[in-house]
């Protein structure tokens, strides 16, 4: 019985939301609902979109909290109950929804964790091979495929951008939009570089070899059409497409490529049959683009934001994936690591991401 006692008395301190300040979050949204009904409302959509918005967010939190508070208040009442006939069985299915609630309020508090001005917003992921060559290329492709999984496992939806083949094999750059709750929120963990180490398949003499590939993200926002670029600024090329998609894209100019002279960044769409919707694609992803540089260049001292990009080679990785002569992937940032190497390629990332947001938000 001793077990049971020492272990029940958990829930009793979560019933209390003082880390997620669950009273004014509760104050907040009751203010912001009663704006909302104000015939006025929508004169100003811009205001209105982030009022809505910031319901939304301090719900995301509100809800669930209820929920578990409440699950919480109805076991201890059982647990008393149970106490009192010394119905060791009955505490036991006690203990087990205990774990429960406290999975529920371990993921509450990685939502709180994601209470950045963009985390929700969708984001635009963008993969690069580095030092390595052909098998950097397809150290790129393996990456591409890990966040497909990745995508797919948590029912987020993606499509291509820009897609641009390596030489001999793999890729040399993939651009995603993805789209679901909290992407940016989860993907700015993975900007970085991203180092494995394996045998090589394309080397005869089975020598062991390491590839780097950078990951970098960015959100895509509803105020984005606002943010202002002087188009002087702005030099666009257009060449063939070289992915996928029929005879029409490969034989036309339709893809296009925009860079921002100040800034030197550079995007690329290839993804839609037209020139047209391309370069309006295009002209979106380089706003986002130039919006988070300037974003990164103010907040830089803080590190709030994203990682400093760096080059891609010996020193700068943040993950390391190793193939040969162990199984193990480990982030550098927060040691977090696993030798289920083969799960984590299969998309099963999640525990370095929560790793990582725990560790630094």
């Amino acid at each position: 019985m001793s077990e049971f006692v020492s272990k029940i008395s958990k829930p009793e301190s979560i019933i209390y939301g003082g880390i997620f300040d669950i009273d004014n979050r509760i104050s907040i949204v009751k203010d912001l609902e009663s704006r909302s009904a104000e015939n006025s409302f929508w004169d100003d959509a811009a205001e209105a979109k982030k009022v809505l918005k910031e319901i939304k967010d301090n719900k995301r939190i509100i809800e669930p909290w209820e929920k578990a508070q409440k699950e919480c208040s109805d076991i201890l009442d059982l647990y008393d109950l149970a106490f009192e006939e010394n119905d060791d069985a009955t505490l036991k299915e006690v203990l087990d929804q205990v774990d429960l609630i406290e999975n529920d309020v371990d993921r509450i508090e990685f939502i709180r964790k994601l209470s950045g001005e963009d985390d929700g917003s969708p984001a635009i992921l963008t993969i690069h091979s580095g030092a390595g060559g052909t098998e950097s290329c397809d150290w790129t492709d393996m990456l591409y495929r890990m966040y497909c999984r990745w995508i797919e496992r948590r029912n987020f939806t993606s499509n291509v951008i820009d897609y641009q083949p390596g030489e001999e094999a793999g890729l040399k750059s993939v651009t995603l939009e993805v789209h679901g709750d909290y992407v940016y929120g989860h993907l700015k963990a993975e900007t970085g570089v991203h180092r494995l180490v394996r045998i090589s398949p394309f080397d005869s003499n089975a020598r062991r070899h390491t590839s780097f590939s950078s990951v970098y993200s960015y959100p895509i926002v509803d105020e984005i059409d606002d943010f202002e670029i002087d188009e002087k600024e702005i030099r666009i090329d257009t060449y063939r497409s070289s992915g996928a998609g029929g005879q029409h894209v490969n034989k036309t100019d339709s893809a296009v490529r925009m860079t921002h002279i100040p800034t030197n960044i550079v995007v690329a769409c290839q993804n839609e049959r037209s020139q047209i919707k391309n370069r309006a694609t295009a002209l979106r992803l380089l706003k986002a683009r130039v919006r988070q540089h300037y974003k990164e260049v103010d907040e830089r001292e803080r590190q709030s934001k994203l990682a400093e990009k760096k080059k891609i080679e010996w020193g700068s990785q943040i993950r390391s994936y190793v193939l040969h002569p162990y199984n193990m992937v480990k982030d550098h940032r927060t040691d977090f690591e696993t030798s289920n190497t083969q799960a984590v390629l299969d998309g099963d990332i999640d525990m370095f991401i929560e790793a990582y947001l725990l560790a630094f938000q």
